[in-house]
Formats: structure tokens, sequence, C-alpha cells
């Protein structure tokens, strides 16, 4: 899951900046999946067939990110899962879209155009599975306007390249943390077990994808992008921590819901 850009085609660094308490979520989860890569290709209906536990250990992701989900948002995406699953399957399309765009734009890099070429089979191969569990739920799709979170940081991007490139990479990284974030802190307390058991799943690859983002930002860039990676982390943190009008799975703490 990752970004979706307005006026460019979009996509170990931490800082020392200190995560906030946790709320609702370890940093282990048992995911229900076999320990292999082939897994990534599996359909909506095999999803329930997983049953191998496979221990994935968040605490590169927690350490990552400069806050915490707050228990209010997870109150709140529970009681209107329908919008949190629509939002979902939003992010992954915007993702497979915005990848395609800068695999066109950015031709010269081998790894980089690899890892788009494999993000988009990933992200829309997840698209197809939650209009999949939509489908299965009784749940049409409805319009769903974008969040504040994605502009909320790519308003700070630079505007010159690879200036530019690197910072849409190192925001792609914090959206794929915070997915992962959240896709661990659903799966402990919703009552659809079959959505939670997909939430899991998804952890195998979401909680890869950050690093790879931020591998893929150093490549392109001669300087270190530790300073960057501090800045844009206090930046989500601030969109995730304060109020927001708008219920998102990206959305800050939920107000006037």
């Amino acid at each position: 899951m990752t970004i979706n850009q307005e006026n460019t085609s979009i996509p170990k660094t931490t800082s020392n900046l200190q995560s906030e308490p946790s709320t609702t979520v370890g940093s282990q989860f048992a995911i229900d999946s076999e320990d292999n890569s082939s897994n990534d290709s599996v359909d909506i209906i095999s999803i329930t067939q997983l049953s191998t536990p496979l221990k994935v250990d968040l605490s590169p992701i927690f350490d990552f990110l400069g806050a915490r989900t707050s228990q209010a948002w997870v109150n709140a995406a529970v009681n209107n899962l329908p919008l949190i699953i629509q939002d979902h399957a939003n992010c992954e399309k915007k993702a497979a879209g915005t990848a395609m765009n800068l695999i066109f734009r950015y031709e010269f890099s081998y790894d980089l155009q690899r890892k788009l070429a494999q993000l988009i089979r990933e992200e829309m191969l997840h698209y197809e599975q939650v209009l999949g569990i939509m489908n299965e739920r009784g749940q049409a799709w409805k319009y769903l306007s974008a969040g504040r979170y994605a502009k909320g940081m790519l308003k700070h991007k630079r505007t010159y390249e690879p200036a530019a490139m690197v910072d849409v990479l190192i925001i792609g990284a914090f959206i794929e943390a915070r997915s992962c974030e959240r896709f661990a802190a659903l799966s402990e307390v919703i009552n659809d077990e079959r959505l939670a058991k997909y939430y899991r799943y998804l952890l195998k690859s979401e909680s890869r994808h950050f690093e790879d983002y931020l591998a893929l930002a150093q490549s392109l860039s001669e300087d270190n992008i530790d300073d960057r990676v501090a800045f844009f982390k206090e930046v989500e943190a601030e969109l995730i921590s304060t109020p927001d009008t708008e219920l998102r799975f990206h959305s800050g703490d939920p107000i006037a819901l």
C-alpha cells in the first residue's frame, strides 16, 4: 500500500525520535500463512485455508514510526469497518497506479524498475483480494475521498531531482510501515475472523516494504538520507496523532465521527 501523488507520479535508516507507548499491538504476530514467498499470490478463496503460523517481528516497524496508532482510532475503525475496507481497497489501487506512473518516469534505475514491477503485481493482487472481501460481505463500492495523510507529507517533498524521488520513496516507506502497524492493530480486535486472518496474512509482505523503499531512496542519493527520514518521521507522527475530521485507513485521531 503506497502513495497517491497529485502533481507528480509517485512510490537500516532510523532516527533517534522516540516512539510513543503502545496501545493494543504487540511486537510479534502469528500469521496464518506458510513460510513461502509464493503465498503472496494466494487468492481470496484460499486465504481461509492458510494455517501454518509464521512469526513476524514488528519491532522494526514500531521503532521506525514516530507514534503508535491510538486506541481511539482502533475503536472508530472497528465501528466503521465497511469504510475502512473501502479505503483499504482505494489505497491498494492507488498504490498500483502510482507505481505504474513511476515506472515510466524513472527508467534510469534497474533496481527501481524491478521493485516497481513487483510492487504493481502485488498491489493489484491485494486490490483484487479486498474487492473479493467486499463482495463476500455484500458491500457495494462507494466513492470515498482521499484523506489528508499522503498530501500532508507530499507537500514537504523537494521539487528537484533526484531529491524529489528520494523524498517520495521515504514517504512511501512511512505509508507502508503505518499500513502494517494498522493491519496488526485491527487483526487483534475485529470480530470478523476471516478479515482478521487476511490482515495477518498481509503483514508478511507489508512488513518488508518500508525497508525496500529506504534502500532505494539511499541508492538514489549521494547524501545520507537519515536527516530526511527523521524529518518525515515527525511529519507522519503529527498527522497520525492530531485530531482528524475524516476517518480513513491512515487518518489521525478521529473527531466528530
